[in-house]
């Protein structure tokens, strides 16, 4: 979808409304820009603020060994569900 935007004051743009409206972009969002074969390129970008208690969660290991507990959830490689804490502690001890 092509569509003309003209920069004003301060080197400003104002995304049209059918742009905005295809993201679900809202006022304070951002936006990545980038420059791609001589094109600007513009892409959604979630800001986060990480609590530091909770920064370990979002390390590379740690995500790495989330996906794998979704891949083994997901190919139904898990034990359980247990009907008692006496059994899941034997299945722990196998």
């Amino acid at each position: 979808m092509k569509t003309l935007v003209k920069i004003t004051k301060n080197y400003q743009i104002t995304l049209p409304a059918k742009l905005r409206k295809s993201f679900s972009l809202k006022e304070g969002d951002y936006l990545e820009a980038d420059l791609q074969r001589g094109k600007f390129v513009f892409a959604p970008k979630k800001m986060i603020d990480i609590d530091p208690a909770q920064k370990w969660f979002w390390t590379k290991e740690w995500q790495k060994g989330e996906r794998e507990v979704d891949k083994d959830i997901t190919e139904g490689r898990l034990a359980g569900p247990f009907s008692s804490a006496k059994d899941l502690i034997k299945e722990l001890e196998s």
